[in-house]
C-alpha cells in the first residue's frame, strides 16, 4: 500500500502488476491499463542549448550598421508610432521649443551585405526620405552609400558602397522550409550600440500585421529593438532567413514579438530593384474580403471554413483585366494558377507574382458552381511615385497617386469614394504646414469634386492660377480616417510652375 487517507476514506491508487487498483471509500476496484488514454511520449535525454559563437563570428564581417540623414522636422507625437509598427530608428536630431526636430535628422539601422561587390540589403523605412546614407562596417570603416531602389509595398530597400577590395557577405537562405519551434539568430545595431547579437524561435508563419498588401512575416521571439530594422535574420546553418523589420510592442521595447520578412521575398525583391530599380507587379483590379462561414453558405461555397474559401470579389475596376475577363461581384476566387488561394491576402500576392502582360488561370466559383476563367494581368501601378520627382518641383508640396483597390483595402475606403491619395508630402512645404499627410484621400478642389490623381493635379494647378490674381488660400477636400473635412493650405508665395503634372503624380 502506498498511503492511506485518515478514517480510510481514501487510498492512493496502486500499480498492482498490469492493473491499476483505485480504493475509494473503502472499496476496490481493478480497471486494466489499456482503459486509459496513452500518455504523452517524452525523452529522458537532455538536448545541450545551442551555441551561437562560430555561427556569430563567420556572419558578423557582413552586418553593417546604416545612419541616415534628413532634412526635415517631425513633431514628436509622429515619432510614436502604431503598434504594430516598424522599427522607429535610433537618435534623433536637436529638439526645438515646439517638440520637434530642427535641421538634420539622423537616424540609424542595419543592413547585410549580399555580395563581394558592396550590395546591400535594408528596409525602406531605414532609408525613407534620406539625403545621405553612410553605411559602417564591422571593422569601423565607413562609405557613402549609394541607393539602387525601393519597395515600399515589401519595406525593402538596396543600397550599394565601393570597395577597392572584394567585402566579406552573406546568402539569402530558403524560407519556405522554416517551422515554428527552431532557433534563430538576429544580429544588428539596437540603439545605435553597434553589432549586437540575440537568440530565440521561430513563433509563427505568415503573419499580416496590417503594413500593407503583401504581408506574410516570420513571427519570432529573439529580441529586437529600435535600429535592429534591416538586420539579418539567421537559422542555425548560417543562412539568412529574413529581414528584421517590425515589433509589436506596447512600450517601444522588445517584448518577445518581432517580425521578419522572408528571405524568398526579400530574394525576387532585390533582384528587380537590382535589376530596374523599382518592382514590378501583376494587376487584377479587384477589392476583395474574406469568406464568412455565414457569407459562405450564402453564396452557396462548398467550404464553411472562412480561413479556407477563397476570396470573395467584393467590387471591380471598371476597364480592369478583371472586368475584361467577366470576373464579377460575388465571385469567390478559390485558386491562381492552381495555386490555392484560402483568404484575400493569398490572391494579392499570387497576382503580385504574375509578370503582368501574362495570362492567368483563377478557379472562380460563382453561385456554386465551379469554372476557370483566363484574365491577362496588367502592371499594377506603383503605390508611391519618386519623392524627389514629384515633391521638389515646386506647388503646395503634394505627391499624388490612383486610389487603387489595394490602397482602398489598406486605408478602408470603400469604392464609392473617388479621389486621390495622398502619397508624399514635402518637407517644410505648403501642404505639410497645412497639416495634410500621407494615406489621406483628396476628394475636392475647392467646390470641385476630383476623382483622381490627374484630375486633382490640373485642378490644384487652376487653384493657383487664381491665387496669381490674389488669392492665396487653397481649400482642400480630404477625407481622413473616413471623416472628411476642409483642409486650408496657405498659397502665399506658391506659384503655378512645378505643381505636379499626369506624369510626375501617378506612377505606372
Amino acid at each position: 500500500m502506498l498511503g492511506r487517507a485518515t478514517g480510510n476514506k481514501f487510498r492512493v491508487p496502486a500499480l498492482v502488476g498490469g492493473t491499476l487498483m483505485i480504493m475509494l471509500m473503502g472499496a476496490t476496484a481493478l480497471v486494466p491499463l489499456a482503459a486509459f488514454a496513452a500518455p504523452v511520449e517524452t525523452s529522458t535525454t537532455t538536448a545541450r542549448l545551442p551555441d551561437f559563437t562560430d555561427l556569430v563570428a563567420r556572419v558578423k564581417p557582413a552586418v553593417v550598421s546604416i545612419t541616415s540623414k534628413m532634412g526635415i522636422e517631425q513633431t514628436a507625437d509622429e515619432e510614436a508610432p502604431a503598434s504594430p509598427f516598424p522599427m522607429p530608428r535610433g537618435p534623433r536630431g536637436p529638439r526645438d521649443p515646439r517638440g520637434g526636430h530642427m535641421g538634420m535628422m539622423e537616424a540609424r539601422g542595419s543592413g547585410f551585405l549580399i555580395d563581394g561587390n558592396g550590395t546591400i540589403v535594408t528596409n525602406n523605412h531605414v532609408i525613407h526620405n534620406a539625403k545621405s546614407i553612410t553605411v559602417t562596417l564591422s571593422d569601423g570603416t565607413t562609405a557613402v552609400a549609394k541607393l539602387i531602389g525601393t519597395d515600399p509595398r515589401t519595406d525593402i530597400a538596396v543600397l550599394r558602397i565601393k570597395s577597392d577590395k572584394p567585402l566579406p557577405y552573406i546568402a539569402l537562405g530558403d524560407s519556405k522550409d522554416v517551422k515554428p519551434g527552431e532557433w534563430v539568430v538576429a544580429m544588428g545595431d539596437p540603439f545605435g550600440l553597434g553589432g549586437t547579437v540575440t537568440a530565440g524561435i521561430v513563433s509563427a508563419l505568415g503573419r499580416d500585421i496590417g503594413s500593407g498588401p503583401y504581408d506574410d512575416y516570420i513571427q519570432i521571439d529573439a529580441p529586437i529593438n529600435q535600429g535592429n530594422s534591416g538586420g539579418p535574420l539567421f537559422t542555425q546553418d548560417g543562412h539568412v532567413i529574413g529581414i528584421n523589420s517590425a515589433i509589436l510592442s506596447p512600450t517601444g521595447g522588445s517584448v518577445g514579438i518581432g517580425f521578419a520578412i522572408p528571405a524568398n521575398i526579400v530574394r525576387q525583391v532585390v533582384a528587380e530593384l537590382e535589376a530596374n530599380g523599382h518592382v514590378t507587379r501583376g494587376y487584377l483590379g479587384v477589392e476583395s474580403q474574406a469568406v464568412t462561414p455565414a457569407m459562405a453558405a450564402a453564396l452557396h461555397v462548398p467550404k464553411s471554413d472562412s480561413r479556407n474559401s477563397g476570396a470573395l470579389v467584393a467590387g471591380v475596376e471598371p476597364a480592369s483585366p478583371a472586368a475584361e475577363a467577366g470576373i464579377q461581384p460575388g465571385d469567390v476566387i478559390v485558386a491562381v494558377n492552381a495555386e490555392a488561394v484560402k483568404q484575400p491576402r493569398d490572391l494579392a500576392l499570387a497576382i503580385a507574382s504574375v509578370k503582368p502582360g501574362t495570362l492567368a488561370t483563377l478557379s472562380v466559383l460563382r453561385d456554386g458552381a465551379a469554372k476557370d476563367v483566363s484574365v491577362k494581368l496588367a502592371t499594377l501601378k506603383n503605390e508611391a511615385p519618386d519623392r524627389e520627382e514629384a515633391t521638389s518641383k515646386g506647388g503646395i508640396g503634394l505627391a499624388l497617386t490612383q486610389l487603387t483597390p489595394e490602397l482602398r483595402g489598406q486605408l478602408g475606403i470603400s469604392g464609392k469614394t473617388k479621389g486621390a491619395v495622398v502619397a508624399g508630402v514635402r518637407p517644410g512645404s505648403a501642404a505639410e504646414q497645412a497639416g495634410l499627410r500621407e494615406g489621406d484621400v483628396l476628394v475636392g478642389v475647392g467646390n470641385k469634386p476630383v476623382t483622381s490623381a490627374d484630375e486633382a493635379a490640373h485642378a490644384i494647378g487652376d487653384a493657383l492660377k487664381d491665387g496669381d490674381k490674389g488669392d492665396h488660400a487653397l481649400a482642400l477636400r480630404v477625407m481622413r480616417e473616413g471623416h472628411m473635412a476642409f483642409v486650408a493650405v496657405d498659397t502665399t508665395g506658391v506659384g503655378q510652375a512645378g505643381v505636379p503634372g499626369k506624369d510626375d503624380n501617378q506612377a505606372g
